[in-house]
């Protein structure tokens, strides 16, 4: 296994966990965000360029949702 497949396993694993556990608290929210942009980043470097922009899609959707979500 080559080290951009294992980060595409890494950031795909970290969204399944984060989004399992974002009823715990808004920190997984962002946490999910961010695995959504790792896997975005990973999709472009794979070069499957519409997993990137739909995952960037995602990250973007999770981060309002955890904006909207957060504690003041």
């Amino acid at each position: 296994m080559d080290g951009l497949t294992l980060f595409g396993a890494l950031a795909v694993s970290a969204m399944l966990l984060c989004y399992a556990l974002e009823s715990r608290g808004a920190g997984y929210v962002l946490a999910f965000a961010a695995a959504c942009a790792a896997s975005s980043v990973y999709g472009f470097l794979q070069g499957a360029w519409p997993f990137g922009v739909v995952e960037a899609i995602w990250a973007g959707v999770a981060a309002k949702r955890w904006w909207d979500r957060r504690e003041v």
